[in-house]
């Protein structure tokens, strides 16, 4: 009975050291974000994903996202049926930087909510270029209903795929183009040469006109005073 209370002191000491080195393991910090694993869990974007990919866009959005210092992205997603619903050949016609400014105009700078859409001012500003010249995104609301005009297409916000402090994913159910790949720039007139030839020409002419005008007065005159001296003679020699 006696060695039974020694025991006990050191058997709870042996369980609070136990328990004092088995703390509570930390929560697993969340992965990078990453778009294309968003849109591949919604579905139906395989061929954004693809063109995500292959233009290397999705590489330069990911970076960004996982870089403190930016503000956040919009992404305009279309779906695989607005591709489909593209003239025949027409994605196929585009050139390699056509395709990486066609995504990129499909993404924003900045994270717009739903209700940010309704105060948004025109045009929006894309990856693809400023807020004005070749690439113009404008937004329109009605109601809860956003709208997207390209000059080209007219689509619509059909669903939010994906949203938090730094990224919102928007379904629209055309394939945003832009104007500029279907425009011809203008070109800008050719300068008018001045026309000194002409000018000069009209100088030397009017400068002419005076001395002759003078000259054939002067002329005149003299010849007029020849007659009338010759008539005077006449008359003076038969009175």
């Amino acid at each position: 009975m006696k060695l039974l209370f020694p025991t006990f002191p050191l058997l709870l000491l042996l369980i609070s050291s136990t328990t004092a080195q088995s703390p509570a393991a930390a929560p697993a910090p969340p992965g990078p974000t990453n778009v294309t694993a968003i849109l591949e869990k919604a579905g139906q974007f395989t061929t954004f994903i693809r063109l995500l990919q292959n233009t290397k866009v999705a590489d330069q959005i990911n970076t960004q996202l996982n870089n403190s210092n930016q503000g956040g992205l919009t992404i305009f997603a279309p779906t695989d049926s607005s591709f489909s619903n593209l003239k025949p050949g027409m994605l196929n016609s585009f050139s390699d930087q056509q395709k990486v400014e066609l995504i990129q105009f499909h993404v924003l700078p900045t994270v717009f909510s739903p209700s940010q859409f309704q105060t948004a001012s025109n045009p929006l500003r894309t990856q693809a270029g400023g807020s004005q010249g070749s690439f113009p995104l404008n937004v329109t609301t009605s109601g809860n209903q956003v709208n997207i005009t390209t000059g080209v297409t007219n689509a619509t916000v059909a669903n939010t795929i994906y949203t938090d402090s730094q990224l919102a994913v928007y379904q629209v159910d055309q394939v945003l183009l832009p104007l500029s790949f279907f425009t011809t720039p203008a070109t800008a007139p050719a300068p008018s040469k001045p026309k000194k030839a002409a000018r000069s020409a009209d100088s030397q002419s009017g400068s002419d006109d005076t001395p002759a005008d003078s000259s054939g007065a002067i002329f005149l005159s003299k010849k007029t005073v020849h007659i009338t001296a010759f008539v005077m003679l006449v008359l003076a020699t038969f009175p």
